[in-house]
């Protein structure tokens, strides 16, 4: 089967199997959840979880989800402009609240109040 033919999920899987063929120690993942339906997103985040623990591949993942992210993550940085708005582990920003705070420039208190 050709890849193009595969869904975005499927594909998603083949790029980080074609990677991991190489042997990399790092493997560089850019918004593995875009257009993805939920099961598959689940699917891709269980094989790079995987990845880091058993396998232990250290991951550079961009995600918009900050949810996901914390969730896999060691450490966590949200770029604003091309700087560091925020970095900390995934136990300090795990509440969301100061991670909520640099991704959207306002807390969620304060998005309640507009």
């Amino acid at each position: 089967m050709r890849a193009a033919k595969l869904s975005g999920g499927e594909q998603q899987q083949l790029a980080i199997s074609r990677a991991l063929l190489t042997g990399a120690k790092l493997l560089l993942v850019d918004e593995p959840s875009l257009g993805l339906a939920p099961i598959m997103v689940e699917r891709v985040y269980d094989i790079l979880r995987d990845l880091r623990e058993k396998h232990g591949v250290t991951l550079l993942i961009v995600e918009e989800s900050t949810e996901r992210a914390v969730d896999v993550a060691d450490r966590v940085y949200v770029l604003r402009r091309g700087l560091i708005e925020l970095e900390g582990s995934s136990e300090e920003l795990a509440d969301g609240e100061r991670l909520h705070e640099a991704y959207f420039g306002f807390g969620p208190s304060q998005e309640a109040q507009q």
